[in-house]
């Protein structure tokens, strides 16, 4: 097993915390990532491929000094932040149900940093819908990338990238990361609408993973999943409208 990892940049405060990733084996050459955000379309996009794909929960993610949810279903809880893998699989997929605040976001990618030392992963790609205003025409995923990750998996695509602005919070971080140094690093965004699971943003983002890591993923059956789930995110997007508006990421795109 690998090493537990603990690390904070910074001591933890009541905002920040700490947090442990534990992995049972180890993962791929590549880190798919969806967390909780509004709209949940990143979050839908990997929890659609973790059952499509058949994969095994391999590790999870801890959280101290912070509060957190524990999810739930038939009366069984599970980790709110969990990993996935299958041996002939090169990716691993990230699970995160644990809303991050903007205080955590350092703490949070330095300990996944620490833990990406650890391990063969040399990439991290991040699934996210953003609420920005939008036209139908704009029904599609950009990329915020790293020069080393758009020459590694990007040139043979015709995914466009994301005209300006800037991220915050653990995707900012993540991006930062990647800026000076062999860690390479994505971000995949599309619009998202107000409702939760936006289903269709969803689709938009695992045909992106689909193309861009060559999974062979059929996306027909997601609206269908989409709806299985909807009464759990819709639990978990009333949880992150409860959030300060000063602890959400301010991701400001503009197309």
């Amino acid at each position: 097993m690998l090493a537990d990892v603990v690390a904070m940049a910074k001591p933890p405060t009541a905002d920040a915390g700490s947090f442990r990733f534990t992995h049972d084996s180890e993962p791929g050459e590549s880190l798919l990532c969806g967390f909780s955000e509004f709209g949940l379309a990143g979050l839908t996009a990997v929890d659609y491929l973790v059952d499509h794909l058949d994969l095994e929960q391999t590790g999870y993610v801890a959280a101290d000094d912070l509060p957190a949810i524990t999810p739930f279903e038939n009366g069984t809880p599970r980790h709110h932040t969990r990993l996935f893998s299958r041996p002939d699989l090169d990716v691993t997929v990230l699970v995160g149900e644990l809303f991050v605040p903007v205080s955590a976001a350092e703490p949070f990618t330095s300990a996944l940093a620490d833990w990406l030392d650890a391990s063969d992963i040399t990439e991290v790609a991040v699934l996210s819908g953003v609420p920005i205003a939008h036209g139908p025409e704009d029904h599609r995923t950009f990329y915020v990338a790293t020069e080393d990750y758009q020459n590694a998996r990007l040139a043979d695509t015709d995914i466009p990238p994301m005209g300006n602005g800037f991220l915050d919070g653990v995707k900012a971080s993540l991006l930062e990361r990647g800026i000076d140094s062999p860690f390479r690093a994505a971000v995949f965004s599309t619009p998202v609408h107000a409702q939760a699971p936006d289903a269709e943003a969803a689709v938009r983002l695992v045909e992106t993973a689909s193309d861009v890591y060559d999974l062979d993923v059929d996306t027909g059956p997601l609206e269908a999943f989409a709806a299985e789930v909807a009464d759990h995110y819709e639990q978990l997007s009333e949880h992150l409208a409860e959030t300060t508006e000063d602890e959400r990421p301010d991701d400001r795109m503009f197309m």
